[in-house]
């Protein structure tokens, strides 16, 4: 009964491209698997890789390198795309987040042999992961899982059983398959991907990404399983974001900078972001009876680019007023080291002052003292005057005692 409520429940769950949009060749030179329908870029380094399942398939990933990265990123992308619509973005994350990436196609999607399942994808993730440590030596404490859409579900099935994880990015998520439909309270046997059962379970940070006026994925899916999570990061709510253009907000790249900064720091983390977040909004809309599961085509890849592109620009205004300010306050300091120089000497010549001052009254004090001594002297002589008068009459005295007696 379980793989025909699968079967059944792909029919409506996955929607891979068709015909698919790229193709897998090999290098005639190198003798390495190329994919073919992608922009080609200049200094990439990615391996084009087909990796067997469990189950008996072989998906098609794509692992780019980035030669300054400590973290990896597992992409697990929507359910309308492949790897081809997604290379260009995985190069550009890559570049911009400072990661290797690996993305995969689902079994059925793009060049991956087999069928659309949710048991296939969670072989899919696990192969693929797998193959990271076997091949590329990524350890369990470096991978941080990222799932868009569709892809909440195998990363999140994943994350459940990886208790050393970096962390987990949701991006537009789903609380479950049938939640997508209709917003049940509860959940049914039948349902697939029961993220909302497994949310709870996952240990690692968790930061969660949504549009406010997603029209494919119900706001509220993103909002309710970052309330579930154990470990919460600060979220991203992003204002008027549908379901298929948040690349292009710039502060799609700019909160992604962010978190990846925040778990670069620290091994295993916790991170608490209060009961904030950046773009907030309280929102409740009537249940929807039915949903086109289809997504839509994605937006243009300029769009992205030239929102990242100046979020990169601010950046580097801020650093380039940030050092404004740094010379600036060193022109400051000098000034009023300056100014304080300039105090000293006037004080010092304010006191030399009062010192010429103090001399110059000293100075009649001088000249009366000076004047005091030839009155001094004069007395002086007088009495010498008078004691040789005295000496001088004793001798008279003293001869006329003498003459006498001769």
């Amino acid at each position: 009964m379980g793989g025909v409520t699968s079967s059944m429940a792909a029919k409506f769950a996955f929607f891979p491209p068709n015909p698919p949009s790229y193709k897998v060749v090999v290098d005639e030179t190198t003798g390495k698997l190329t994919i073919t329908g992608v922009p080609k870029k200049d200094n990439v380094n990615a391996d084009v890789l087909r990796i067997p399942t469990k189950r008996g398939n072989e998906v098609i990933a794509v692992y780019v390198k980035n030669p300054l990265a400590k973290l990896t990123l597992l992409y697990s992308h929507g359910n309308a795309a492949d790897l081809g619509q997604m290379y260009e973005l995985f190069v550009d994350l890559s570049l911009h987040l400072c990661v290797n990436l690996m993305g995969y196609d689902y079994s059925g999607y793009g060049q991956s042999s087999g069928k659309p399942s949710e048991q296939n994808t969670y072989a899919d993730i696990e192969a693929t992961y797998r193959f990271l440590e076997e091949n590329y030596g990524t350890k369990e404490e470096d991978v941080i899982l990222y799932g868009q859409s569709v892809g909440s579900g195998p990363t999140l099935d994943l994350a459940t059983r990886l208790r050393r994880l970096r962390a987990v990015v949701l991006h537009s998520p789903i609380l479950s398959g049938l939640r997508v439909i209709y917003p049940v309270k509860k959940t049914y046997w039948f349902d697939i991907y029961k993220n909302i059962e497994k949310i709870p379970l996952v240990v690692c940070p968790v930061l969660v990404i949504h549009g406010t006026a997603d029209d494919v994925v119900d706001f509220s899916h993103g909002k309710k399983l970052w309330e579930k999570c154990k470990e919460k990061y600060e979220p991203l709510w992003l204002k008027g974001g549908s379901h298929c253009n948040l690349e292009i907000y710039p502060e799609y790249i700019k909160h992604l900078k962010k978190f990846m900064s925040a778990i670069e720091k620290v091994s295993h983390l916790k991170i608490e972001s209060g009961h904030h977040s950046q773009h907030s909004q309280e929102q409740s809309e009537p249940p929807r009876n039915s949903v086109d599961h289809r997504e839509k085509p994605r937006l243009s890849m300029d769009l992205r680019q030239k929102s990242w592109s100046s979020v990169d620009q601010r950046e580097k205004s801020r650093l380039s007023v940030d050092q404004r300010e740094k010379s600036r306050l060193n022109v400051d300091q000098r000034e009023k080291s300056r100014a304080s120089v300039d105090c000293k000497e006037k004080s010092r010549s304010s006191t030399d002052r009062r010192e010429k001052s103090r001399e110059s009254v000293d100075l009649p004090d001088k000249a009366r003292t000076s004047t005091d001594q030839p009155d001094k002297a004069r007395n002086s002589i007088d009495r010498f005057g008078n004691m040789m008068r005295s000496v001088a009459s004793c001798n008279i005295d003293c001869l006329k005692h003498t003459v006498s007696e001769a």
